[in-house]
């Protein structure tokens, strides 16, 4: 194994519905996700050294423990399950994706080393062992071992894979404030009151865009209440020509909108840039 590299994608929340509280702080949650083009670049290799070596580099680097991380969390996982023995590796993420922005950068790249591993050191795990190790992880990481739009039902640990292509032209606005997610489900109130769905289908791009103006963030309300700025920002790309909707995603602090083609994306994005030169953005195509 030497200096192999591949992208780790980020995923989108497109409606996020809180429908029960747990005893042991975590939530159910209804959620509509994909995952768009805008990746961080993972390099590997295999090494000599006793300690494996975990570094990261890119715009979003900052504030990142070398060791302690999603990644070495999912190596001392796969050690513990005597996955890996007697192997050291090298390690480095380039971080595109800001962490703390609900795009779930973290869970991505540990799911995405987590299914590298499972290929290249012929470890034959099925999918339901896979999906039990990256639960370890952390909430998202079990989301993020398929590249598929993806449906969270509402009943805990529950993920629906859908083989519908939404091709959805997103704008993407980091306004520089890492959200805790914790801190944010914590400050939520908003509990909907809805069954948890057993299947989700839509017909074509329109009917997508209907429902999902009709569906919400419910954490949107905790992360505004924290950070008012934010709202600002949804508000704005709201107001962009083409813009069909815009929210956070996830708990945030990244907001994103839709847009009916990729040129008035682009035009947003322009427009954003002159309004907030600090901020992060992108314009990206969902896989």
């Amino acid at each position: 194994m030497k200096n192999l590299q591949f992208k780790s994608y980020c995923k989108i929340n497109l409606s996020l519905r809180v429908i029960k509280k747990l005893r042991n702080g975590y939530h159910n949650i209804i959620s509509l996700i994909t995952f768009c083009k805008v990746y961080d670049l993972i390099k590997i290799s295999k090494i000599q050294n006793l300690n494996d070596k975990i570094s990261f580099s890119g715009n979003f680097k900052n504030g990142i423990n070398p060791k302690s991380n999603s990644i070495s969390k999912m190596l001392k996982i796969l050690r513990k399950e005597k996955l890996i023995k007697n192997e050291s590796f090298k390690i480095n993420i380039k971080k595109n994706i800001p962490h703390g922005s609900g795009l779930g950068g973290g869970s991505a790249n540990a799911a995405d080393l987590l299914n590298f591993f499972n290929i290249k050191m012929k470890l034959s795990l099925s999918n339901k062992k896979l999906s039990k190790l990256a639960r370890k992880i952390g909430f998202d990481a079990p989301i993020n071992l398929e590249k598929k739009n993806t449906l969270l039902t509402g009943k805990q640990d529950e993920i629906l894979r859908l083989k519908q292509k939404f091709k959805l032209n997103l704008l993407i606005i980091y306004p520089n404030l890492i959200c805790s997610t914790k801190k944010i489900y914590k400050k939520n109130k908003k509990i909907s009151n809805m069954i948890p769905k057993k299947n989700f289908y839509i017909k074509n791009k329109k009917k997508l865009i209907k429902f999902l103006k009709v569906e919400k963030n419910d954490l949107e309300e905790a992360v505004i209440h924290i950070y008012p700025k934010i709202k600002k920002v949804i508000d704005f790309i709201s107001l962009q020509k083409g813009c069909y909707l815009s929210r956070i995603t996830g708990s945030g602090s990244a907001c994103i909108g839709i847009f009916s083609n990729k040129r008035s994306a682009i035009y947003a994005k322009k427009l954003v840039k002159l309004k907030y030169p600090k901020y992060w953005s992108a314009v990206s195509k969902t896989i």
